[in-house]
């Protein structure tokens, strides 16, 4: 270990000093890297005729042409048109983003391939997050569809629309573990849960690249953003993150490596500093982890200018040495910024780094290029748009993200499903007919006339003339109730009413981190006015993060979260309002009672005094000048107690489940071995439903401490009134194994069990693993 290497070992409460202990560390890491290397080779084994290529290539280049590889910038930044043409054709450009549409491509993609030097084509890159012109949910909210098969179906929408418009890569898939909905970017995470996040990670990435990355209607997926930048501090975009390298390892690196091992073709670097060292300098995650012990063999991008951002993090003095620090860590591509451009020759001149290094990081830009096909055919067919976007099969797949998305938090009364037989529907809110905010966030090229809300679905429904809208608030931040009235007159007229609150899309997404997660303006004021009516309230919330809806329970009948639910929202809620689907989503996070409670997430660890019900006392039930003790010494609250307001998992039905006899094939098992899980599901209600079983576990006791309780598997299974069937897990120690600050463990010992409907319910057994 070098000095040089210290600034990026050090972590949060833990140096190793022991010598004994960096024995073992190596050790398990030169293990380590020869099992990864034996995969890698099958699954990135390298083109020998392009690495030819790719090697000729380079030794023909200019130093000025390996930079422009090596640089990625917004047309904008290069001036005008005439300036853009002349950079590329000079090779000064490796890789344009925010460039769209197949003709505009094609004619810089003709200016790189048949006007510059060596004709090297250009990658074009784009936020296409959730979708490209047929959006998708957001991603939490396909998340909470629990389905990695439909997951990958969205995506490879997204991808055969954005490549019929020239794009060949995307910075997606978002795979940050996220516990804090303060964080406005966790609308495009896959939520709290490492295991559920990995899961979505791969399907996503197979998605986007499909079977061959030089197919015509595949890109380029990029795990973003690499890491820690989830557990940004506060839940502030862009701060701190300070993740003990026990904790990186076991919650926040996982879904990473997952991506590494399905083969995504790019990593791009975070924003934020990690235990002090910015993510796009940190040469251990980026060398050491991701190179070294995974092995990875692909690009590297950094995120918008984050290699110029460590200059105002105090991590280097100027561009030259941000340029340097980057390079060391292995940013092959900058994105945005010249630090690159404008530092490698003298820092080569002073032997600060190596040509190399330079001609490796060129190496892998160009191999990512080969990969795409895009050497043997660098132009998209201008007529391949017309017969993708939008279509007929796009949008079929939209709607039944969009309806697997939806989690029905409450149905008192089974208000829900609404019989077609009522009269009369009150439509009201300002979500109600929001085409622009439904699509949700990083929606750059989605169109609001292409979106169906909910107002025109159901008039399509019911008849315009049975349906009664009002607006009540302009906009989800409306403070002025001048528009209740007619809210309250059409709730009056109406048998029941469906009240569409929540946020608007550019609430949620980078940058847009709340402190208070309450319904912003007065939108609980316009559920209380239409609450009081006496008419049934079914409302339905569309957001991009979880909101304290505490209050907001008690007035309503029925509650449908629907998060931001894209181009098809509109049909997939009417459709599930009025019974001809069911709701089938879960929640991928925990929701808060109170902003009070957050960070707050199921697989917390248990502490020394834990809480329950016997050892908490409400704030309202302390008696006056009561002694010290007789409050209860436990990790709560006074004020929120010590559960969530809804636990992640929770999801309910139209129908209604049932679990039992739940049998583990053994009660033992080695080391390297597994057991089979099973249990009885049967749906004892009068609707066909699907429901998703999760397994969880708890490792009772280990050399570190451990999780209360792990997601370890889950299964969507579709009944129908009155079926059964018998639901089987597979659990293998190797799921169960964890860092714990010296390597990778399986501890033996005894752990509990449980199958069931969220993570707060189920049916629990125990087993054990013994040492082979």
């Amino acid at each position: 270990m070098t000095t040089e290497n210290l600034p990026a070992r050090i972590w949060a409460g833990q140096v190793f000093l022991s010598i004994i202990r960096m024995k073992t560390t190596i050790l398990f890491l030169l293990g380590l890297l020869l099992i990864n290397g034996a995969q890698a080779s099958v699954s990135s084994e390298k083109n020998e005729p392009n690495e030819r290529k790719i090697e000729e290539l380079i030794s023909k280049m200019t130093l000025q042409e390996k930079l422009g590889q090596m640089s990625q910038f917004d047309p904008g930044q290069l001036g005008g048109p005439e300036d853009t043409r002349q950079a590329i054709k000079d090779g000064k450009v490796g890789s344009i983003l925010n460039l769209v549409g197949a003709r505009e491509v094609n004619e810089l993609q003709k200016v790189a391939v048949e006007e510059s030097r060596l004709g090297i084509p250009l990658v074009i890159a784009r936020d296409v997050i959730h979708g490209y012109r047929t959006i998708m949910p957001i991603p939490l909210g396909l998340t909470a569809g629990w389905n990695a098969e439909l997951a990958e179906k969205a995506m490879a929408v997204a991808a055969e629309e954005a490549a019929s418009e020239g794009i060949h890569w995307t910075f997606a898939p978002m795979i940050d573990v996220s516990r804090d909905p303060r964080w406005g970017r966790i609308a495009e995470s896959s939520g709290e849960d490492t295991y559920l996040t990995s899961i979505m990670a791969k399907a996503m990435i197979k998605g986007f690249q499909g079977d061959d990355l030089s197919a015509p209607n595949t890109i380029a997926a990029c795990a973003k953003h690499y890491v820690g930048y989830g557990a940004a501090e506060g839940g502030r975009d862009y701060n701190t993150t300070l993740i003990p390298e026990v904790q990186l390892r076991n919650d926040y690196l996982p879904p990473f490596q997952v991506a590494a091992d399905a083969g995504v073709a790019t990593f791009m670097s975070a924003f934020n500093d990690l235990n002090g060292v910015p993510a796009s300098g940190n040469e251990f995650t980026l060398k050491q982890i991701l190179r070294n012990e995974w092995n990875y063999k692909g690009m590297v991008v950094s995120d918008w200018a984050s290699i110029a951002e460590m200059i105002p993090h105090g991590f280097a003095a100027n561009s030259k040495e941000a340029a340097e620090k980057a390079l060391k860590a292995g940013i092959d591509m900058e994105m945005a910024s010249n630090t690159y451009v404008e530092n490698v020759q003298a820092l080569l001149d002073e032997g600060k780094i190596e040509m190399t290094t330079i001609d490796e990081y060129v190496a892998n830009i160009l191999r990512l290029k080969f990969d795409l096909g895009l050497f043997d055919n660098p132009y998209t067919d201008e007529s391949a748009a017309a017969k993708s976007i939008l279509s007929d099969k796009n949008l079929q797949v939209a709607k039944e993200a969009a309806s697997e998305s939806f989690v029905l938090l409450q149905n008192n009364n089974n208000v829900l499903p609404l019989s077609k037989d009522l009269s009369s529907v009150a439509v009201i809110g300002p979500l109600a007919d929001a085409p622009h905010d439904q699509m949700g966030t990083w929606v750059f090229d989605g169109k609001k006339e292409n979106t169906i809300t909910p107002l025109t679905a159901l008039n399509e429904m019911l008849g315009a003339d049975n349906v009664n809208f009002a607006r009540g608030l302009q906009i989800s931040r409306t403070e002025t109730t001048e528009g209740f009235a007619e809210a309250v007159e059409a709730a009056n007229k109406s048998d029941v009413v469906l009240l569409f609150l929540g946020e608007e899309s550019i609430l949620s997404g980078e940058a847009h981190s709340l402190a208070d997660l309450d319904l912003q303006g007065a939108q609980s004021e316009l559920l209380d006015a239409v609450a009081e009516t006496g008419k049934p309230v079914v409302l339905v919330i569309m957001a991009g993060r979880q909101l304290t809806i505490q209050n907001e329970l008690a007035k309503a009948d029925a509650v449908l979260y629907a998060w931001h639910p894209g181009t098809m929202g509109g049909p997939a809620l009417a459709d599930m309002l009025f019974g001809k689907t069911t709701p089938s989503g879960k929640l991928p996070v925990t929701f808060p009672k109170t902003v009070g409670q957050v960070p707050i997430y199921y697989n917390h660890k248990n502490t020394g005094r834990p809480a329950d019900y016997q050892q908490w006392t409400d704030i309202n039930k302390i008696p006056a000048e009561a002694t010290q003790h007789s409050l209860g010494n436990t990790s709560h609250y006074l004020d929120a107690g010590f559960e969530p307001l809804f636990p992640f998992g929770f999801g309910l039905s139209y129908t209604t489940f049932d679990y039992s006899d739940l049998k583990l094939s053994s009660k033992n098992m080695g080391v390297d071995g597994s057991i089979e899980v099973s249990v009885q599901l049967k749906n004892t209600g009068e609707y066909e439903g699907a429901e998703v079983v999760q397994l969880y576990i708890r490792d009772r006791f280990g050399s570190v401490t451990r999780p209360v309780k792990q997601l370890k598997g889950h299964k969507k299974v579709s009944l129908k009134p009155g079926e059964t069937t018998t639901v089987s897990l597979t659990l293998a120690a190797k799921d169960l194994e964890f860092f714990n600050g010296t390597g990778y463990v399986i501890e033996p010992g005894d752990f509990d069990v449980w199958v069931g409907t969220n993570s707060s319910e189920g049916l629990h057994s125990e087993f054990s693993i013994f040492e082979d």
